[in-house]
């Protein structure tokens, strides 16, 4: 029988600080459906979730705040994140400022650059004079002044994560790169890099995207069966499993409740997950044109 249970697991951060290894994701792909974040985020917070992902981008930092709130759990026993969007790197206290007003809130657990591309404002066009090194230092004046308790880092690749580290100025380490992994989008190497460097990883899109494609995946199905769980629940478990930290999204209370849980997946299972992306080939979901991943 397997042993299913909410994941309590937590790590710690560079910076000190604990990071809940599940939280609950907020993009809404529909549009006019951000007021529901509201309410799952209201909902999640009262049934064991202590970890909140959002971002300025998503557009409904208001709604998250206003489920923080009225769950009437302790700001204290919340793990709040938001990011910094390409196009407010002009003024990155400001931004930040703006987002915790929307929010409600007085500080931030973690705060990210959610690209490594600056826009001009309002435009999508390369703002040449802050690159994506200039930008995260940026951040690091925040934690002084005790907006933000931990900084990082999404979607950057190792090349520039080496050259961000590398920097002389930079005197506050990344504690967090957030991206796209799962099965079919595992990166080893990057993640290996990382734990090396004592920064988490935290997945977004763990179940493929959107649609869930890896939902239908025949080997997960496979194996979820196996061991008598549903592919979500295979897919968040082996992201945790591995040491990352998952970020499952859905608006749907039974799902929200079911993507709190795991289990421990049995070693050749595990070993045959990690090897998915070699039989059947990358799949990368998220992958904007402006956007590199190699350099």
């Amino acid at each position: 029988m397997t042993k299913i249970s909410p994941c309590t697991k937590t790590y710690t951060l560079n910076s000190g600080y604990t990071i809940p290894a599940i939280g609950l994701g907020t993009f809404v792909a529909d549009d006019g459906k951000e007021s529901e974040v509201g309410d799952s985020v209201k909902f999640a917070l009262q049934n064991g979730y202590r970890h909140i992902d959002a971002a300025m981008y998503y557009k409904n930092e208001e709604d998250v705040g206003r489920g923080i709130r009225e769950s009437r759990v302790p700001r204290e026993d919340i793990f709040v994140t938001t990011k910094n969007w390409n196009d407010e790197r002009d003024d990155i206290e400001g931004a930040l400022n703006a987002s915790l007003a929307r929010l409600g809130l007085e500080y931030l657990d973690l705060y990210l650059i959610h690209w490594p591309v600056s826009w001009k404002k309002g435009t999508e066009d390369v703002d040449e004079t802050l690159d994506y090194i200039t930008v995260y230092k940026k951040l690091q004046p925040l934690v002084k002044a005790g907006k933000v308790r931990s900084i990082g880092i999404s979607n950057y690749s190792q090349p520039k994560i080496e050259k961000l580290l590398a920097d002389p100025e930079v005197t506050i380490k990344p504690s967090v790169l957030q991206i796209e992994a799962h099965p079919l989008l595992p990166q080893p190497e990057l993640f290996d890099y990382l734990t090396k460097e004592n920064i988490i990883v935290e997945s977004y899109s763990p179940l493929g995207a959107n649609n869930a494609p890896l939902l239908r995946n025949e080997t997960i199905i496979e194996i979820a069966e196996k061991n008598g769980v549903e592919p979500a629940m295979l897919l968040i478990s082996w992201g945790v499993q591995r040491g990352a930290v998952v970020l499952p999204k859905s608006v749907k209370e039974a799902r929200i409740i079911s993507n709190l849980n795991t289990f421990t997946i049995p070693e050749d299972d595990f070993a045959t997950l990690n090897n998915l992306a070699n039989v059947e080939g990358v799949h990368r979901v998220v992958n904007p044109p402006w956007n590199d991943f190699v350099n």
